[in-house]
């Protein structure tokens, strides 16, 4: 309300200085217009009783508008008595209504050199002051003003905003000259602040600030915001910034000119202690989207920085929970919100994945990209992990030229008492409506399986992991591995294809690969699972896994032996019993099951069993068809001569992970019928 102020001295000067003596006055005005309000259909009736000391005022006007503030009102009405106030002024006080609106009280003093008037509801004050002898200048107090009377001044440089809460105190002078735009500059405080954009994309909450405004507002707009935020909590898009009660220092220049829907901000900084200072320029497009930036960064100590200003970004990646330290700082430049060039400088840094995902120790060195002009630099770390697999210290020299990232030669690192290599790196950040796109070759040089057995909590495997992987391809959050990857594992090799990745460092990861066993030593296999004794060598393959989180979902597997010249093939009572006691079988033979007891292990032609996981159900099968609608899973040879025959084809996959787990681990006991 705090513009309609201006415009009501005009017409009420003119009554009151007319003839008090008269019992009723009235003056219909088509218009007033004054610089900062133009109020049409006014009437203003005055009724004084002959010879009484005070007359009671009426004033309304049909239509209100401040178009440069953004303020427009209906049906005002203002009901007060008029006095003189012995100065030979005037003073009158009394509820003013805009519509069905809530009322306030407008006290107003017409001085001979000034007027004064003040608004108010409850604790909430406004009060204004104009001078004769500067006519264009207006100046206005607020104490404890909810910050919802700005909304329509908010509205004109920001139409989606929309204020929740807060309260405003300080000072403001508005001048107002007929020539030249409309200029309100002074000190405010901000207390509990709140507001939103209908998308939810841009919001405060309790928010304060003291700030120094000046502005301009005609042709063009130019606002300058300078001054402090002490805590709060903002977000806006995906960045989340929650400052406590930290203090930061704000400095905020934007500005458009006339028919220009999008904003410029030619400079903004931000101070925020130790943990970020911010400061470049910028311009919005005219949905307020990112047009173009210029900035620079820096953190003396990253540690804090992720709760206070990245736990939005990194919620998206699934690293909520990312553990940093050390010294950065960084420049970067978008148009058109593409990335044109960047540069990163590190300090011992060191990022930490506490899900075990991944870790980096002593990051130092620079990084730079250009979407034009070729520059070099180099990175370094000390070490680090991934997944749970530690690996050694290594130098990655960079060059950048035309939108992309590239490794200038092929880098190597220490790895499970082997060697990492990657090769023919190229990374393009998102542009054009792209994703971020991120190519490279991966060599695996004899890394030891048993560290890697032990990093995953697995089975004590025991042998060596090479292998080639020409293209890694990442993008759309997707890993895609060409080539393969061969393990020299129980005497034979497991080679692994068609690998995948989905969310690699996200929630829920995906993995889906297909796997070939050759040849793998049944009696070293069978020992580091205890699952009895079975020699032999063991062929097969597992396709279409898919694993989710690390677990096992899907999978369409097949294993058999291969009779091989010079390797004896048996199978202990245990193992028999133990696939009994896992696969819900029994025996027949030419020797009966009572006779089982009398023997340690038996012979056999063939072994052979399979798998298709689906919905947590293993659709089993194995050699052939069997008696009673079983099927055979150990065909047996010679005396004493031992079948072993599955009966039940749908095997609940939790319940059967169970009954390994137990069988690995001694918990089943022998069932022979």
């Amino acid at each position: 309300m705090l513009r309609l102020l201006i415009g009501l001295s005009l017409p009420l000067a003119g009554i009151a200085a007319a003839d008090v003596q008269a019992r009723t006055l009235t003056a219909r005005i088509e218009r007033v217009h004054t610089a900062v309000a133009q109020l049409d259909g006014v009437t203003v009736r005055l009724s004084w009783p002959e010879g009484a000391g005070q007359g009671d005022l009426q004033l309304h006007a049909a239509r209100v508008e401040a178009p440069e503030l953004g303020y427009r009102y209906r049906d005002l009405n203002w009901r007060c008595p008029l006095r003189r106030d012995g100065r030979g002024g005037w003073a009158c006080a009394g509820e003013l209504r805009s519509g069905r609106g809530p009322a306030l009280h407008l006290a107003l003093d017409l001085g001979v050199a000034s007027t004064d008037a003040r608004l108010s509801r409850g604790d909430s004050v406004l009060t204004l002051r104009r001078d004769a002898a500067s006519p264009d200048l207006t100046r206005i107090d607020l104490s404890r003003v909810p910050l919802a009377w700005t909304q329509a001044l908010l509205a004109q440089a920001w139409p989606e905003g929309r204020i929740k809460a807060g309260t405003l105190d300080g000072r403001l002078d508005i001048a107002a000259p007929e020539r030249g735009p409309l200029r309100i500059a002074g000190p405010l405080r901000l207390a509990g602040g709140a507001f939103d954009t209908p998308d939810g994309s841009v919001a405060a909450e309790r928010l304060g600030a003291h700030l120094n405004l000046d502005s301009a507002i005609g042709a063009g707009q130019r606002f300058a915001i300078d001054g402090g935020l002490q805590g709060g909590e903002l977000l806006f898009g995906n960045a989340y910034l929650a400052l406590q009660q930290r203090p930061v220092e704000l400095r905020v220049e934007a500005e458009r000119g006339a028919g220009e829907s999008g904003w410029r901000l030619p400079q903004w900084r931000w101070r925020d202690g130790r943990l970020l200072q911010a400061e470049g320029s910028a311009a919005l497009g005219a949905d307020a989207g990112l047009a173009a930036l210029d900035l620079q960064l820096r953190s003396e100590d990253l540690a804090p920085v992720r709760d206070a200003y990245l736990s939005g970004f990194l919620a998206l990646a699934g690293l909520s929970q990312l553990e940093l330290g050390g010294v950065a700082q960084a420049r970067l430049r978008l148009r058109d919100g593409e990335l044109q060039q960047a540069q990163a400088r590190l300090g011992a840094v060191r990022m930490n994945d506490p899900q075990g995902r991944f870790r980096f120790e002593g990051l130092d060195g620079e990084l730079r990209y250009s979407d034009a002009d070729p520059v070099d630099s180099e990175l370094a770390w000390s070490g680090g992990a991934l997944y749970g697999l530690e690996f050694g210290p290594t130098r990655l020299p960079f060059s950048s030229d035309h939108g992309e990232l590239r490794l200038r030669r092929a880098i190597g690192f220490p790895m499970l008492g082997g060697q990492v290599g990657i090769d023919g790196l190229r990374l393009r950040p998102p542009a054009g409506g792209r994703g971020l796109d991120l190519r490279f070759g991966l060599t695996l040089d004899r890394l030891d399986i048993g560290r890697l057995a032990k990093a995953l909590d697995g089975p004590a495997f025991t042998g060596e992991l090479s292998g080639r992987l020409p293209q890694a391809h990442y993008a759309d959050d997707r890993l895609e591995l060409d080539g393969g990857l061969s393990m020299q594992l129980f005497g034979g090799t497991v080679a692994v294809s068609s690998l995948a990745m989905e969310r690699p460092f996200g929630v829920a990861p995906t993995l889906s690969s297909d796997l070939a066993l050759e040849n793998l030593d049944l009696e070293s296999l069978t020992g580091v699972f205890g699952f009895g004794s079975i020699t032999g060598r063991l062929f097969g393959r597992i396709d279409r896994l898919r694993l989710v989180d690390w677990q096992p979902v899907a999978f369409d597997a097949e294993l058999h032996t291969r009779k091989t010249p010079g390797v004896r093939q048996r199978i202990s009572q245990r193992a028999v019993q133990d696939l009994s006691s896992v696969g819900d079988s029994s025996f027949v033979g030419s020797l009966q099951d009572r006779l089982i007891g009398f023997f340690d292990d038996f012979g056999y032609a063939r072994i052979g069993i399979s798998c298709r996981l689906a919905e947590e159900v293993c659709h089993m099968g194995g050699l052939g068809p069997a008696k009673n609608s079983g099927f055979l899973i150990v065909q047996g040879a010679g005396l004493p001569h031992l079948d072993v025959v599955g009966y039940n084809r749908r095997v609940d996959w939790p319940t059967l992970l169970e009954r390994l787990e137990a069988v690995s681990k001694g918990e089943l006991k022998p069932v022979v019928q």
